[in-house]
């Protein structure tokens, strides 16, 4: 080991054993803690995945139905906002790359940034509550993540609760709640599974979409149902593609284990349709003229279980797409496809519709409230091309995996830190340049922080 090498680990050592020594009690996330003062195991397992009380709270509109909740009652210097970014440093590598000096393994590593994600959220007035995320890429260029408003309690009922606006689909495993960071394993690759060729980018789950939702639970929050309406746009503004669209349904139910712990199980579907064909202007697409719509479908079975320490998250997704959009039609105003849907087009007769089965476990060990420990493993497997007779039959399957660690050293009312680390590894069939498989992967360390 050179004295380089020797002087940077003992500096590490160092500042770990500091950090240990000044460990205080973990508290909630900053927003609703400066406003109700609760611990932050109070609402997360760990931050920013809800624990079974958090999703209580955040099912009541951000209220924990009591005086507090009404801004009136607020100190008028209190503001709900958050702000939420991470600098890190990370390794990314792909082997077979097509190069014009050959097919190569390129790797690349350095320290870089995340997005800033600010969050403002909670009550305009009691069962008037609303969410606003303003969010950013790395280099600045700032987009609406998140926006809408909410009536609660309808009729003084917790089963009529109305959502406008732009919104996470109400699923039970929350992608905007990830404690995975990767560029690999930051999404759920169930969720955004498209088979290979396939042009449908509308029914991606784990993107929030535009529309209007209902909400429903009973009043210990253990039996859930909620329906949805979206645009078939994937969460774009302007009415880029047409007009079409679709819904998503959801239920859980939630039952006492005893000494487990509450459990969770439950399903979800997002149906609809969208558009194939768009009027032209000198052969280019117009965005707003989408008509030609294909149906496709997504179905899917979650699970929450809690044995002590050691919780797993459970999910399982069927997909089909119309053979329109296997062939290749679909996207033709955000560059996924040049194809377009014309009276007259015709699908070649060897032409089906995808279908695919998608499977994941992730499994949280946590330690204490300011340690966790992660493993997820997803596996998405074709089950039809949409040509089985130039498409070999596991072309786009998935294999991921992914390991990390998070260590929370602080989660006051006002800030809360965590220490990221993680692995994430992807291999897809037959989508390296010569048709065999490509593997990827990401290693990351890096200060989550928010305040």
């Amino acid at each position: 080991m050179t004295s380089l090498r020797r002087h940077l680990a003992s500096c590490l050592l160092f500042l770990f054993i500091f950090l240990v020594a000044a460990l205080p009690d973990a508290n909630a996330l900053p927003a609703f803690a400066r406003k109700y003062g609760l611990r932050c195991s109070a609402c997360h397992e760990a931050w920013p995945m809800l624990n079974y009380f958090g999703q209580k709270f955040k099912d009541n509109g951000y209220q924990l139905m009591n005086d507090r909740d009404a801004p009136i009652w607020q100190n008028p210097s209190y503001w709900p906002a958050t702000f939420r970014m991470t600098p890190y440093w990370h390794r990314e590598s792909s082997d077979k790359v097509a190069t014009d000096q050959g097919q190569v393994q390129v790797t690349s590593h350095g320290f870089d940034l995340s997005g800033l994600d600010f969050h403002t959220a909670g009550t305009l007035d009691k069962n008037l509550s609303f969410y606003l995320l303003p969010s950013s890429d790395p280099t600045g260029l700032f987009h609406f993540e998140q926006v809408f408003a909410r009536l609660d309690n309808l009729f003084g009922s917790t089963w009529f609760n109305l959502k406008l606006g732009k919104f996470e689909l109400d699923n039970l495993i929350s992608e905007k709640r990830i404690l995975t960071l990767t560029p690999i394993s930051g999404v759920y690759q169930t969720y955004h599974f498209i088979p290979q060729g396939d042009a449908n980018v509308f029914g991606q789950i784990g993107d929030n979409q535009i529309g209007l939702e209902w909400l429903g639970h009973s009043y210990n929050d253990r039996t859930r149902v909620s329906a949805a309406v979206v645009s078939s746009n994937d969460g774009n503004v302007n009415l880029p593609y047409g007009n079409s669209y679709s819904a998503f349904i959801a239920a859980s139910q939630a039952f006492d284990a005893g000494k487990l712990g509450v459990e969770r199980v439950g399903f979800y579907a997002m149906v609809g349709e969208a558009p194939t064909s768009y009027l032209t202007s000198g052969g280019v697409p117009i965005p707003g003229t989408g008509f030609g719509n294909k149906t496709y479908s997504r179905e899917g079975f979650v699970g929450l279980f809690y044995f002590g320490k050691l919780d797993f998250l459970v999910l399982t997704q069927h997909g089909s797409d119309s053979a329109w959009f296997g062939a290749g039609y679909g996207d033709a105003i955000g560059g996924t496809t040049t194809l377009n849907n014309l009276p007259g087009t015709t699908l070649p007769a060897t032409a089906r519709a995808p279908s695919w089965n998608g499977y994941m476990v992730e499994t949280h060990y946590v330690y204490n409230p300011q340690l966790i420990f992660i493993q997820r493993s997803e596996w998405e497997r074709m089950s039809q091309q949409a040509d089985p007779t130039t498409m070999a039959p596991n072309l786009g399957n998935l294999d991921m995996y992914t390991f990390g660690v998070r260590w929370y050293p602080i989660m006051t009312p006002r800030a809360g830190f965590a220490w990221h680390n993680e692995y994430s590894w992807l291999r897809q069939q037959g989508t390296a340049p010569n048709g065999a498989a490509l593997t990827s992967s990401s290693l990351m360390s890096g200060f989550d922080f928010d305040f």
